[in-house]
């Protein structure tokens, strides 16, 4: 089923929404429209209502001649919430997904009950674009020039932290898919997004709400390393380590992930 919300810009959030009982909120990683957490939600959906957003900056029916804020993105998050029944539900954000999971707990805390975060690229020191923002210009160089592949290739080796080899055949996977190259600009933005925020760890400080951060141990180096920050900063975090594991782990394990996700699930949600 699909369900709709007015967000406070005025426009339409949407969201498939599976299952029955308490909430959990899905919030995919970039380049995606919330299919690659289907799996999970199906393992979920038995016993869970799961909420798969899909958010607003990559929702290619939306009008993005200026981009897309990360306060508009959680005001989709919080129209969902509400068309879920108000909350307090739980959120499980992925990659920039679980960002702005961040954000959204800080803008309305009492709306979520917990969150499994799954390698939040936050921000702990220098940018992720570089310290003058040199990757972000030649990304988007790049996009301008109509070569979101190039674009792509450049975002995963010298953002992301894949191998040469590895972001060679992103690259060329983008340039050929024709969805990818639509929803290239807008991965491009968001990573510029992530950096717009700076480093918010003095405001994560202040979730109360008991937090799982989930890593893989193949993941690049840089996320554990950002799992490390927040786990300081967060007041009731803790971490799980998915061992032979990456950034993909909610397709190449999905009864792995639904099992942590649904684990907080039962400690929080009535």
């Amino acid at each position: 089923m699909i369900i709709t919300a007015k967000a406070a810009d005025g426009t339409e959030a949407r969201a498939v929404d599976e299952g029955a009982g308490p909430a959990i909120l899905i919030l995919h990683p970039g380049l995606d429209d919330g299919s690659s957490w289907a799996a999970v939600a199906a393992r979920l959906a038995p016993r869970h209502r799961a909420v798969r957003l899909h958010r607003r900056r990559y929702r290619l029916d939306l009008d993005q001649g200026a981009p897309c804020t990360v306060a508009q993105e959680v005001g989709h998050v919080l129209a969902v919430v509400e068309a879920a029944g108000g909350g307090p539900v739980l959120l499980a954000g992925h990659s920039s997904g679980a960002v702005i999971a961040l954000e959204a707990m800080v803008a309305a805390p009492s709306a979520f009950a917990g969150a499994v975060l799954y390698e939040p690229p936050v921000v702990i020191g220098p940018p992720l674009g570089g310290p003058d923002g040199e990757v972000h210009r030649r990304t988007r160089a790049a996009i301008a020039a109509g070569r979101p592949g190039r674009a792509m290739r450049v975002f995963v080796r010298d953002t992301v932290g894949l191998p040469g080899w590895a972001a060679l055949l992103v690259g060329c996977f983008v340039a050929v898919t024709p969805r990818m190259r639509a929803l290239a600009p807008r991965q491009i933005e968001d990573n510029v997004a992530m950096d717009s925020l700076g480093v918010r760890l003095d405001a994560y400080a202040g979730i109360q709400a008991p937090v799982v951060l989930l890593g893989g141990d193949r993941s690049p180096a840089h996320l554990g390393e950002r799992l490390d920050a927040l786990e300081g900063a967060l007041p009731h975090a803790r971490r799980v380590l998915l061992p032979g594991q990456g950034h993909s782990a909610h397709a190449k394990a999905p009864d792995r992930v639904a099992a942590v996700v649904a684990a907080l699930a039962a400690e929080v949600l009535a």
